[in-house]
């Protein structure tokens, strides 16, 4: 239900005056179940108004009544037609001044208020809302202009709760309309029941009214499961109550067999509606009879009885809409002078017919509770215009000009606010004024990672760990997870460029292994070559342990196998290139050196610098090794798992050996690149340690500077151009001439070149 109160400065005793029926003379289309309410509240509490000589003086307040059919759609239809000029279509545009809107009136229930919010907020309109209302963080500042006729409808709950336990009712089934408002019933009640130990043999969702034909088809097919719903052992249900879902059950078990569910107790909520259409007033209610409903307090009003009794027809003949009320209810038509043949012929209403014969579920004699809600709601607007109307009066008699500014009152200055400051909204705190009262404060920002849920908080919270505060600062997300994954394109790239390096690096032995004997590849020791390539290729595919989520088993073997692997690559590049530099010198007559050249010195070059790599990764291992580790401070809406070095000194003595290795095994490759030997090899490994020296350089400011993911895609493409610089630099001259010019692979042309 949607409406709203206008209000116009009319002479009460002028012929102008406008009635309320006059009003309401457009809307022809006005359901029952509104036009019932508005006998019940409207009717009442505006003419007890507009007749009382007390309140608003020479003031009539009008409304008009929209229903919104339980339609989306059709509640932002009507709540833009109430900001636009009477009978014409356009929102934001007025061009009477004396139709303006004060107030709305309705919202049954939260979804309603909530479509009707987003647009009356815009203009600080205020709603008031007769029924109860289940509200969430984000409606605090959606619905601030929204004022509630009754309690929360979580106090109904703990009710619902207490007459069980009273009455050792545990076996239970529970019913809602498969919306927002259901679904929040259910999240409500459910963890009620279980904290008093009371089960609920089932959940059951009826069937939204959207789609008629969708709403048939839903109906048909949940039908043999509702009749075993009926069946079941539990003997009391409760139904979260609205229009809607009073309707869904009524066609249910008008369907299922009788039996099916006699002995049954129904508990329902302050929102149930047993209001009926005229189409549905034959409908049999029977297994309702007996339940037990939370209601909203009501009182007696006086005359209340005595207006529905003199309720007639032909109060206004102008105002349709009492008339086709009487001829919907009553099952007749009223004679006038439009009417043609086929309708003279039909059963003619007398007038006479009285509203007290009409079923109780029909049409109610008392006031309900809704009904008295409405009715308290249209006296609460029309105090706060009279005391308004008196403020300005006071006014108007010390300053004159104050008298024309009367009826330019806002919609905002109806329930004003009375605070040194506006409220501190969710995402702010408040920080106190120096030298001014405490009522006195500013809004404050939460700082980042805090957050403030309610209104006026003294402080912000602050966020888990593994959470951040949103943009309003009014809620903590859960913070993503940071990695390389392979899943990633940079995670898939490393990989796949790790694999290839490593299979290239096998082609490249197997070519060697193949050609063993040839002069080329019998230079500089084979054993050398076959463990260079060896190392190279494990050092390729230990880069894919810095890929994926990071382990206990990867956090260990990371760092610790790229040194070791590193280093026995690096010692044999120093092997190659000292062997080198002896073969020359061993050749001069009378040198001493012969005896150190030989196989038996590269293996202890390489086995003596591998071994220290070694001792210093086990003592890294055994004093403070690698973990895995959470970052929860360097992103703000992420989390970085990453592998804690677990001693960051022992991580750069371990770089700083191979460091160390790679400066001798280029310096001694330096002095030895232009010695006059055919076997020669020194030339190529200086340009490779220099490649890998420069990759290395520039490792550690990256490394330092960069944070995440991006850390591990440095440290790998670290690992990767340095192992292909020694790869390409050394070995693919030779591989061409193996492959592409085995003429030159023989020892004289090796000689003459």
């Amino acid at each position: 239900m949607l409406l709203d109160y206008r209000w116009w400065q009319r002479d009460r005793d002028s012929a102008s005056v406008l009635s309320l029926f006059d009003l309401l003379a457009a809307f022809d289309t006005i359901s029952h179940g509104i036009l019932l309410g508005w006998l019940h509240g409207f009717g009442v509490g505006s003419s007890e108004v507009n007749e009382d000589f007390v309140i608003l003086p020479n003031v009539t307040l009008g409304f008009h009544i929209f229903d919104n059919y339980c339609s989306r759609q059709i509640t932002y239809l009507a709540t833009l037609r109430l900001l636009s000029t009477k009978n014409r279509f356009v929102p934001n545009y007025k061009c009477d001044p004396e139709d303006r809107l004060i107030a709305v009136i309705g919202g049954l229930d939260s979804e309603t208020s909530r479509y009707m919010a987003t647009i009356l907020n815009v203009y600080k309109i205020p709603q008031i809302t007769y029924g109860s209302l289940v509200l969430g963080l984000s409606d605090e500042i959606l619905l601030s202009s929204l004022y509630r006729m009754v309690p929360n409808e979580f106090s109904q709950y703990s009710g619902i709760v207490q007459l069980l336990i009273y009455f050792r009712w545990t076996w239970i089934g529970l019913f809602a309309v498969d919306d927002d408002n259901g679904e929040r019933f259910f999240q409500a009640m459910v963890p009620m029941l279980f904290t008093n130990h009371i089960c609920f043999a089932f959940i059951k969702r009826t069937p939204k009214w959207t789609d008629l034909a969708e709403l048939l088809d839903l109906f048909l097919d949940d039908l043999e499961k509702f009749h075993s719903l009926m069946k079941s052992k539990a003997n009391v249900f409760i139904a979260h109550g609205t229009l809607v879902s009073m309707l869904n059950l009524i066609w249910y078990l008008q369907v299922a067999a009788l039996d099916s569910h006699t002995g049954k107790v129904w508990i329902v909520t302050e929102q149930w509606d047993f209001t009926l259409s005229d189409y549905q007033k034959t409908m049999d209610i029977h297994p309702f009879h007996g339940a037990i409903s939370f209601s909203i307090h009501s009182n007696e009003v006086p005359g209340f009885k005595t207006f529905l009794e003199n309720v007639q027809p032909f109060w206004r003949r102008e105002d349709g809409f009492i008339q086709d009320f009487w001829e919907k209810t009553f099952g007749c038509l009223l004679k006038n002078d439009k009417m043609d043949e086929d309708e003279e012929s039909k059963k003619q209403c007398t007038g006479e017919e009285n509203l007290e014969n009409l079923p109780g579920t029909f049409f109610e004699m008392r006031m309900t509770g809704h009904s008295y809600n409405i009715y308290n709601a249209a006296h609460s607007i029309a105090h706060t215009l009279h005391t308004i109307y008196e403020a300005r009066a006071n006014a108007r008699a010390r300053i004159p000009e104050e008298s024309l500014k009367f009826w330019h009152l806002q919609p905002w200055q109806v329930l004003p606010i009375s605070v040194c400051n506006d409220h501190c909204h969710p995402g702010l705190y408040k920080k106190k004024k120096e030298g001014e009262p405490f009522c006195c404060y500013i809004c404050v920002p939460c700082p980042e990672r805090k957050i403030s849920t309610q209104k006026d908080m003294d402080f912000c919270t602050e966020c888990q760990e593994d959470e951040y505060s949103n943009i309003e600062q009014n809620q903590c997300i859960p913070k993503l997870l940071n990695y390389l994954s392979y899943e990633q394109l940079l995670g898939m790239t490393s990989m796949v460029s790790s694999i290839a390096f490593a299979l290239t690096t096998v082609w490249v032995l197997r070519t060697f292994w193949k050609h063993q004997d040839t002069p080329i590849v019998k230079a500089n020791n084979r054993s050398l070559t076959y463990a260079l390539l060896f190392s190279l290729c494990l050092c390729f595919l230990c880069s894919l342990l810095f890929i994926g989520k990071p382990t206990p088993i990867t956090c260990l073997l990371r760092q610790t196998a790229f040194g070791i692997v590193f280093s026995l690559a690096l010692s044999s590049v120093l092997a190659k290139t000292i062997t080198v530099l002896l073969a020359f010198v061993a050749t001069k007559p009378g040198s001493k050196m012969r005896k150190w050249v030989g196989r038996r010195l590269g293996d202890t070059i390489v086995l003596s610098c591998s071994s220290i790599q070694v001792c210093i990764c086990s003592l890294w291992l055994f004093t403070s090794p690698p973990f895995p580790d959470r970052d929860t401070y360097s992103f703000h809406e992420e989390i970085i798992l990453e592998c804690n070095e677990g001693s960051a000194t022992m991580f750069y003595l371990v770089l700083g050996y191979m460091s160390f290795l790679a400066m001798v095994s280029f310096s001694v490759a330096f002095f030895a690149r232009k010695l006059p030997d055919s076997f020669n090899e020194a030339k190529f490994i200086t340009f490779s340690m220099l490649v890998f020296c420069s990759v290395w350089v520039s490792f550690v400011p990256m490394y330092l500077s960069t944070k995440g993911k991006y850390v591990v895609v440095v440290e790998v493409f670290s690992i990767l151009t340095s192992s292909a610089g020694l790869l390409s630099c050394i070995f693919f001259p030779k591989c061409y001439i193996i492959i592409f010019r085995p003429e030159l692979n023989n020892k004289e042309q090796l000689i003459r070149r």
